[in-house]
Order: C-alpha cells, then sequence, then structure tokens
C-alpha cells in the first residue's frame, strides 16, 4: 500500500466508530459476565459440572447454524436496527434467565434460539466499519476491535467473578441487562440511519426461506472463489490450531488456578500485538508480516515439549497469541475481495467460521492430550499451526497490489458471481 496510514487518533475521530467500538466492548463485558453466571446459575440448580460446563459453551454453538442460514440479514435489513435489535434480545435473554424461573432445559434452548442470530449482529457490526472508516483507518479499527476484544474479555471475567460473589448469579445477569440496555441506547442515538445494502431486501426477507436459500447460496459461491477461499483459510486455520494449544493449559498445569493466570496473560499477549502492529506498522509492512506472524502463533508452543513452569508457560503462551496480529495484513484484501452488496454476510462468513474452527481445533488436540498427554497435544498444536502458515504461503504473498488495482485473470469471477446471485434475491450491491 502507498502513502501515509491513518493513525489511532484519527480512527477516534470519527464519531461512529466511538459508537461502534463503545457498544462492542459493552457487549463483550456483558456476554462475559453473562456466560459466567449462567453457567453457575445451572450448577446451582442441578449440582452437574458437565452441564455447567456446557452452560458456559451453549453461548457459541448458535455461531455454525447461523453462520450457515441466516448470514444474508445482515446485508437485507439497515445495520443499525439490527445492533439494537441484537442488544434487546440480550436483554431480554438475562432477565428470562435471571428472573423467568425457568427449568435448566429451558434456560440452554433459550440461549440457543436466541443465539443463531448472533453471527447476524455480528456481522452488521463489522460490515459497517468500511463505511465510516475507508481505507487504512478500516485495518486499526478493526486492530482496535482486537485489543478491545481481549481487554474487555479479562474485564468481563472478573467483573463476573465479582459481581457472582456480590449478588449471585441472578444479580449478575441483571447487571448484563443493563449493560446490554445502555449499548442499544447508544447505538440507537449514537449511529445514522442507513438504509440497508440493498433496498429491494425489505421486501424479499420477507419470506421466510429467501434468507436462508441467499445465504446458502452466496455462502457456496464465496467458498468457490479461489481468492476468497484462500483468505477464509488464511483467517480460520492458524487460530484454529491456537485454541487446541490453549484448550490443554488447564490439564498441562494440573488443573490448578495458575491457568487461569496464564490465559490471561495469553489475552495481553494478544492485546498487545494487535496494538503494537496496528500503531507502529505502516500497511505495506503490515501485509509483509502476515506469514511471519502466522508462522509465531505456531512456534511458541513447541517450548511445552520442556516442560516449563507455570511463568515461563505464561511467557511462550503470550508470545504465541502476539502472532494474532497476522490478520491485520490480510484485512485489505478481504475487504476488496467481496462485493459491497454481500459485505456483512462474508464477514459473518468469516466470523462463524472462526468460531467453529476454534472450537473445532480445541476437541482434536483434546482428543490428542487424552491418548499422548497435554505436554504432547500443545506442541502438536503448535506443530500443526506452523504447517497451516507455511501451506497457505501463496495466500500470504498474492494480492499485495496497490489500493484499488484490480487483480488480473479470474480471481474475483466467484464473488462477482456472488454479487450477482445476491442480486437475484434482493441482496445485492454495487462491488467494492
Amino acid at each position: 500500500m502507498s502513502g501515509r496510514g491513518a493513525t489511532f487518533k484519527e480512527v477516534f475521530a470519527v464519531r461512529e466508530f466511538r459508537v461502534l467500538f463503545g457498544s462492542f466492548a459493552l457487549m463483550i463485558v456483558g456476554d462475559a459476565v453473562k456466560m459466567l453466571a449462567l453457567s453457575v446459575l445451572v450448577y446451582a440448580q442441578t449440582g452437574s459440572p458437565g452441564l455447567s460446563a456446557a452452560a458456559y459453551m451453549v453461548g457459541w454453538l448458535p455461531y455454525i447454524l447461523g453462520g450457515l442460514f441466516l448470514l444474508s440479514l445482515a446485508d437485507r435489513l439497515p445495520a443499525r436496527g439490527l445492533m439494537v435489535a441484537g442488544e434487546v434480545v440480550r436483554v431480554a435473554v438475562c432477565l428470562a434467565l435471571a428472573y423467568g424461573g425457568l427449568p435448566v432445559w429451558a434456560m440452554l434452548a433459550l440461549v440457543l434460539l436466541t443465539g443463531l442470530f448472533s453471527p447476524v449482529f455480528g456481522a452488521a457490526r463489522n460490515a459497517m466499519l468500511p463505511d465510516v472508516l475507508p481505507g487504512d483507518a478500516f485495518v486499526l479499527a478493526r486492530s482496535l476491535m482486537g485489543v478491545t476484544s481481549a481487554a474487555a474479555q479479562i474485564a468481563g471475567l472478573s467483573l463476573g467473578g465479582a459481581f457472582l460473589a456480590a449478588t449471585g448469579p441472578e444479580g449478575a445477569l441483571g447487571v448484563t441487562a443493563v449493560l446490554a440496555a445502555v449499548a442499544a441506547v447508544v447505538l440507537r442515538l449514537g449511529l445514522p440511519q442507513r438504509p440497508a445494502r440493498n433496498v429491494t431486501s425489505a421486501v424479499r426477507s420477507e419470506r421466510g426461506a429467501g434468507a436462508v436459500r441467499s445465504t446458502v447460496r452466496v455462502n457456496g459461491l464465496l467458498v468457490r472463489d479461489r481468492r476468497v477461499r484462500g483468505l477464509l483459510l488464511a483467517s480460520w486455520l492458524p487460530p484454529a490450531c491456537l485454541a487446541g494449544a490453549e484448550a490443554m493449559i488447564v490439564p498441562y498445569l494440573g488443573g490448578q488456578g495458575r491457568a487461569g493466570a496464564v490465559l490471561a496473560v495469553a489475552a495481553v499477549g494478544m492485546a498487545a500485538g494487535e496494538f503494537a502492529v496496528g500503531r507502529f506498522a505502516g500497511p505495506g509492512l503490515r501485509e509483509r508480516l502476515s506469514l511471519p506472524l502466522a508462522v509465531l502463533l505456531g512456534l511458541p508452543w513447541l517450548g511445552f515439549l520442556a516442560g516449563p513452569g507455570a511463568g515461563w508457560a505464561a511467557a511462550l503462551a503470550a508470545l504465541a497469541t502476539a502472532g494474532l496480529a497476522y490478520q491485520l495484513g490480510l484485512q485489505r484484501r478481504s475487504l476488496e475481495a467481496v462485493p459491497e452488496g454481500v459485505r456483512g454476510q462474508a464477514y459473518g462468513l468469516l466470523s462463524a467460521g472462526l468460531m467453529t474452527g476454534q472450537a473445532v481445533g480445541a476437541a482434536l488436540v483434546g482428543a490428542l492430550g487424552e491418548t499422548f498427554g497435554p505436554r504432547v497435544a500443545i506442541a502438536a498444536a503448535g506443530a500443526t499451526g506452523i504447517a497451516a502458515a507455511l501451506a497457505l504461503i501463496p495466500v500470504f504473498r498474492s494480492g499485495r497490489e496497490e489500493p484499488g488495482e484490480a487483480p488480473t485473470g479470474d480471481a474475483t469471477q466467484g464473488v462477482t458471481e456472488a454479487g450477482a446471485e445476491a442480486v437475484a434475491d434482493g441482496a445485492s450491491g454495487p462491488a467494492h
């Protein structure tokens, strides 16, 4: 990329970004408190560690189904309305869980069903970022969102523990409802109304099967496009291996409380990496760093073969998670690879695949740990992450043309077809 890169000061000067940023932080904190409180509430009612663990994870499962079948709604409906609706749903769910007197099966079903739309709400937010922050400012905004996500998760878990101790799970869920209500007001008053990416989508979306059919079709076209598929795999595979390694930290340390400290330090490493690359690396350097940082994501985990103690384990974990900043080098190309009319769905597919891949990675490495032990499983996850990054070298090194320079050949043929298909289903817009 040519020219001067944007600065964090310039990004924060945009009022709409400040609104999106603040509501995003409230959402992350609230979700962390909610899932922790729900887990405690279920355990208090059942005394079952298994159900308690299931309650903590149940909020992530709907991303798979929502990502497969509902994402076109992110482009069919106005983004502000979707985001406000997401917060209102969050308020209703938290109040029902806290004070509805629901049995455990009903609580889990409620979280699952309402969670199906979470990928849609998140996709609307991510798709709006390049509307308010074009060019390199968008990449820095994504960097700030990554830093915020890590910090807000830590804050949410800390606040969740404090609220649980002071008010019990019901009070903690009530606090989460208040946070969601504040976020809804901030979004409603702070963002201007923008039309849906296609004005005909409001009519089309009234057909119950229309959104599902469009989501499945456009997802398929996006995945079949060579350029988009490569960028998706580069965004999905290394973090899946990272999630597998992190899932083994607790059994590696013998289930002791030190594991929480190691994972907290890992979150700090992620935030530090995102901030450093976003703040100090120019646009071109960020793209050149994407491959070595992706390799860094797996490399430190090999050190677990030496059996490090908690201190060294934390240092290795923080060094590895700093490599997550590699994704900043893919942001511009990901934005340019899809038509604007399906941008929301493309970002939703990216997030849904990321969540699914992390769950699968944790499960596979967990199974490996059952057979060979946590130390070997962590190292194997790191080695697999390195191999995945090296296998994706053509993706990391391709497409470094200057902004606005059109790719040659058939690189964008599939996404052009995706845009055309979206037109037929009432979800298209001009190519970005």
